[in-house]
């Protein structure tokens, strides 16, 4: 893969013994219509329906990204599909009020994805290769993007179906892939290869499968869940999990004594990790210590293009740079959950490009419209 080619995380590892990364490229966009009304309330009690404040954006995303059968295609990772990708779509549906489109997304995941007797989805669907499915093996942030969708829908369309396969998914992933560290509570990657057993410097986790605001609302379907005590967990792994002069957290973290990257991964802030800033925004509103070192990395660079890129963890440096507008997305919901600024009006409109930034930007436009709407 060339430099030139900017790169989007697979939801997954399939070699995660060894440690080898998969990854490929992606990208998004644009002016904006005006958006539908905007209403600050706590994440933990609103509902997602209807809160996508730019409906042509679905639009153009459910045109691009999705085939009639109800598959996301991650046009920049050989049209594969994955459990996060489907998780996202479902959550994008149920944003935008489609309910067509919503149930089409997870018929093809039910049918396509969840072959395992676990309840969990298998993490990738490749169109080229037959079996489609040649990895068995989970993703655990897919998994409760599905379950967090699932809810949603359950609740905005008083659809009992999906309110019980949320319920049913949120348990697998505390059956399969919580287990319990000095941390407290510790989500895996997936139910296989990331424990002590499996890896010399297991167990191995990846903070930005922490998808906090999921935690909050799964909460109420799952009361008996320890989902405080997840959160708890994954904030004290981002308290000591960064990393080098740029205070940044790894991609992929070992929990064999204290916390350091991962052996056989690069010790990178990079594509995964880029979505903890709009996941802390979006569950809390954006605490300042917690935003801190993402505002620092990304202020005071040109504006309204801020420079973002991979960054060296050992070093400091920034290396690849992500070359699509829609990670400079998540920046401007980090810079205005804590300097109130203006969300960025080349980001507000319905233009697409690939799967990956083009979703970022369509959940940081979510993020504003119901955690911070005076930056609109």
């Amino acid at each position: 893969m060339t430099a030139t080619r900017p790169r989007t995380p697979l939801s997954f590892v399939a070699a995660f013994a060894a440690g080898t990364v998969l990854a490929a490229s992606v990208a998004p966009a644009g002016p904006a219509p005006a958006p539908a009304a905007m209403t600050a309330t706590a994440a933990s009690g609103q509902g997602l329906k209807g809160t996508l404040p730019v409906p042509a954006l679905w639009a153009a995303w459910k045109a691009k990204f999705v085939t009639p059968e109800g598959r996301v295609i991650d046009d920049a990772n050989d049209d594969v599909s994955h459990s996060e990708g489907q998780g996202y779509g479902m959550l994008l549906a149920v944003a935008a009020d489609d309910r067509d489109t919503f149930r089409s997304l997870w018929n093809w995941t039910r049918a396509n994805l969840h072959l395992r007797r676990d309840g969990l989805a298998s993490w990738r669907w490749q169109p080229n290769v037959k079996p489609h499915v040649r990895d068995p093996n989970n993703a655990s942030d897919g998994d409760i993007l599905i379950a967090w969708a699932l809810m949603e829908a359950g609740e905005a369309w008083d659809d009992a179906a999906a309110t019980a396969a949320a319920r049913r998914i949120a348990r697998a992933v505390f059956a399969e892939t919580v287990i319990p560290t000095r941390l407290g509570p510790t989500l895996l990657p997936g139910a296989s290869g990331f424990r002590a057993a499996d890896r010399k410097d297991g167990p191995v986790v990846n903070p930005s499968y922490w998808v906090f605001p999921a935690f909050a609302r799964l909460a109420g379907l799952t009361p008996d869940l320890d989902w405080r005590g997840l959160t708890a967990t994954g904030e004290a792994l981002l308290a000591e999990g960064r990393f080098g002069p740029a205070n940044l957290p790894a991609e992929w973290v070992s929990l064999a004594g204290t916390a350091r990257p991962a052996d056989g991964f690069p010790a990178t802030f990079g594509y995964n990790a880029v979505r903890i800033p709009l996941y802390l925004a979006w569950a809390d509103g954006g605490r300042r210590e917690r935003l801190a070192p993402y505002m620092a990395r990304w202020s005071g660079k040109p504006q309204p293009t801020p420079a973002m890129a991979i960054v060296d963890l050992a070093s400091g440096r920034d290396g690849e740079a992500f070359v699509d507008r829609g990670y400079r997305a998540v920046a401007g919901v980090v810079a205005c959950a804590l300097e109130g600024a203006r969300f960025p009006d080349d980001l507000r409109g319905a233009e697409v490009d690939h799967y990956y930034p083009t979703t970022l930007r369509a959940l940081a436009l979510i993020v504003v419209n119901t955690r911070h709407p005076t930056c609109w």
